[in-house]
């Protein structure tokens, strides 16, 4: 009997955990770049708490435009900051907590 109670309860904790959604991987924080709108305005571009493990292309730095540039990312996780859209091109590594020059140029970004 206790063996029976066991199994079922095996099961039914194997059950809750399982039906439970678990939350998405996210960096927790933000990440700021600045880049040139169409009219030729510097703007500051951001995103709060980044889903990671994906490519983010920029809003505002489109292939029409100037990339973006000056990211700072204030994340607690690294970032990789692209020159192209959709994650292509050179790339750099930008570590949590810690911003890029004006010289970085950038277009997506991708959190590890």
């Amino acid at each position: 009997m206790r063996l029976r109670n066991a199994a079922v309860a095996a099961v039914s904790a194997i059950g809750l955990v399982l039906a439970v959604p678990g939350s998405a991987l996210a960096a927790t924080g933000q990440f700021r770049y600045t880049f040139r709108n169409s009219d030729g305005y510097e703007l500051v571009g951001f995103m709060n708490n980044p889903v990671s493990g994906r490519c983010i292309n920029l809003p505002g730095a489109d292939d029409d435009l100037p990339p973006a540039y000056a990211p700072e990312n204030a994340t607690n996780s690294p970032a990789v900051v692209f020159v192209g859209t959709d994650c292509q091109g050179p790339d750099w590594l930008l570590a949590a907590g810690r911003g890029g020059s004006d010289r970085l140029k950038l277009r997506s970004v991708g959190f590890l």
